[in-house]
């Protein structure tokens, strides 16, 4: 089984992707970028990037009737290191012990020059 969550309540996607796929067990979340989806609008700096990006993905989880507490392996992707400390900090008020697997890696850019990218895979 392979379905697509697709919400208006996040970015739509820009490219030729779904915003998630649903496959009974899991969800997997595309990378979710800071854009607002009622304005299009991209806060400035790392923190409100951060809290913009993990939004657009409650959203989409809560498409596929999950929550936070679902997601198992989450990726950061950031434009620069140094921003790994303030990022993380919102990250962490985003999610409830046991928190899920993490990787965060520095891209050398990410679309419409973010800060941020965040993606997740969710049990269901």
């Amino acid at each position: 089984m392979k379905k697509v969550i697709a919400t208006t309540a996040a970015p739509g996607a820009i490219g030729p992707y779904s915003q998630a796929i649903d496959t009974g067990s899991f969800v997997y979340a595309s990378g979710q970028i800071p854009i607002n989806p009622a304005t299009g609008e991209i806060p400035e700096g790392i923190t409100e990037q951060t809290r913009q990006s993990l939004e657009n993905v409650k959203a989409i989880l809560a498409e596929a009737g999950l929550t936070m507490d679902n997601v198992v392996k989450t990726t950061v992707f950031l434009s620069d290191m140094a921003n790994f400390a303030p990022m993380n900090e919102v990250y962490a008020a985003a999610f409830n012990a046991p928190y899920p697997a993490r990787s965060a890696v520095a891209v050398r850019t990410l679309p419409k020059d973010v800060l941020v990218e965040i993606e997740v895979i969710a049990l269901r």
